[in-house]
């Protein structure tokens, strides 16, 4: 609960100035999928290419909060919407910084993306869904967590024990069982162009 002797601090330096001053808008673009859905893939090569036209960036990978910010967590559905809330926080305070945030996280229940989604003023939340079958995942299977879960070494894992809400409203929506990163990441690139986060000038990459 916040207290209410905990008053919000203002910088001198609004979004609009730093936004001036990268030469394009922030936003957070938030990766949805099952594990091994190439989430994390995707969005590192969508910051590499932004990187190459100068615009600021920065990937927010499920897998990297895990180790620190969110560290004490589990896997329980609470402690996932907790996950997911500590994240989506850290995205909404990145993009005040001015920049286009890349979140890659399973986040599998639709609340708590709506959650992540309401934080952030209209346009500046863009879901995209990396949409591959369990089957293709656990195919794939670059962790050995599907093996692990089947096997029951691991609980409450989404899409063998627990599920995954596929989303009703995600502004973009990749097959990525059909299409590459590569292919993946410029439809990204045109997300974001179209929603005027990046200029006509960052095109072609």
């Amino acid at each position: 609960m916040t207290s209410s002797d905990i008053v919000w601090q203002y910088s001198s330096i609004t979004r609009a100035q730093r936004e001036q001053l990268n030469n394009h808008r922030s936003a957070v673009v938030w990766f949805t999928g099952l594990s091994g859905s190439g989430k994390s893939s995707v969005a590192r090569a969508v910051e590499a290419r932004l990187f190459q036209q100068a615009c600021r960036s920065f990937v927010l990978d499920g897998d990297n909060v895990r180790h620190g910010l969110c560290s004490d967590l589990g896997f329980a559905p609470a402690e996932r919407s907790e996950n997911i809330r500590r994240a989506a926080e850290a995205a909404r305070l990145f993009s005040e910084a001015g920049m286009i945030v890349l979140a890659a996280f399973i986040s599998p229940f639709r609340a708590d993306r709506e959650r992540a989604r309401a934080l952030l003023p209209a346009g500046d939340f863009l879901e995209v869904y990396c949409r591959c079958s369990v089957a293709a995942c656990e195919e794939r299977d670059v962790k050995g967590l599907y093996r692990r879960a089947r096997a029951g070494e691991i609980a409450d894992f989404t899409g063998i024990s627990s599920p995954y809400e596929e989303p009703t409203r995600a502004e973009l929506v990749l097959d990525t069982c059909s299409i590459g990163v590569e292919e993946a990441a410029r439809r990204v690139l045109d997300l974001l162009r179209e929603h005027g986060v990046i200029a006509a000038r960052h095109w072609p990459l």
